[in-house]
């Protein structure tokens, strides 16, 4: 019998992102992650969404500074819609959308 077997790759292991079982930032959101984050409440940046699409992408503006972040989320970004508020923490790579916390990678 010949086994046949598909690399594992980003874009195979999370191309359905609410199935992802990586826990990298960018990918599934591990609850000791998220308890980390809200324990640190002085770290997380206040910013606007300034663009988000279907690819991944998310780029913010920041509040207090006006510098621009760029970050990277394995399903579609569009769940944070252009000029919504969010916050980003700065060590845990938790974004925050009202109720909503998502991993992402800070690139």
């Amino acid at each position: 019998m010949t086994q046949h077997s598909t690399p594992r790759t980003l874009s195979t292991t999370c191309e359905h992102g609410g199935m992802c079982v990586d826990d990298r930032p960018g990918h599934a959101l591990t609850l000791i992650r998220l308890r980390l984050a809200l324990a640190t409440p002085s770290r997380w940046v206040d910013a606007i969404v300034r663009s988000s699409g279907d690819d991944g992408w998310i780029e913010l503006v920041e509040w207090q500074t006006g510098d621009v972040r760029r970050l990277w989320h394995h399903g579609p970004a569009a769940l944070v819609g252009v000029g919504t508020p969010v916050a980003v923490h700065a060590d845990y790579s938790v974004l925050a959308s009202g109720s909503r916390r998502i991993s992402v990678a800070d690139v």
